[in-house]
């Protein structure tokens, strides 16, 4: 069953789910594994997925308690991609699509698009 609204609690498992599949991909699966490891129980993974609830939550419920800056943590992943950028977006759109109504998956495609275009110009992918 499709989720009706953004809550915290749905979007910590689009989250997991999303990276689930991240961790499954040999072409993006390597740039997380090194800096976060390969089990998304593991400690540091923890945090991560933490944030990243926020920051989305941050564009849909309104009660984020994100405040940073998304775009720092990219430039300390070593060599980045078109590929790889594209390859998170197809994944994000498919978790989106399985865990929310239509109408409610363009308001973060949308957002997952400008961010991955803003990342890749100022990457200069």
């Amino acid at each position: 069953m499709l989720e009706k609204e953004y809550t915290k609690q749905n979007l910590r498992r689009l989250v997991i789910q999303f990276y689930t599949k991240v961790l499954d991909d040999e072409l993006i699966s390597p740039v997380f594994i090194g800096k976060l490891g390969a089990d998304l129980a593991g400690a540091t993974w923890g945090p991560h997925l933490d944030t990243i609830t926020e920051f989305w939550a941050s564009f849909t419920t309104g009660g984020s308690t994100y405040n940073g800056s998304p775009f720092a943590p990219h430039t300390q992943l070593g060599k980045l991609s078109r590929e790889m950028f594209e390859r998170w977006l197809k994944l994000f759109h498919e978790t989106l699509d399985e865990t929310y109504e239509p109408h409610l998956t363009k308001v973060l495609k949308d957002r997952s698009e400008l961010i991955a275009g803003n990342f890749m110009r100022n990457l200069r992918l």
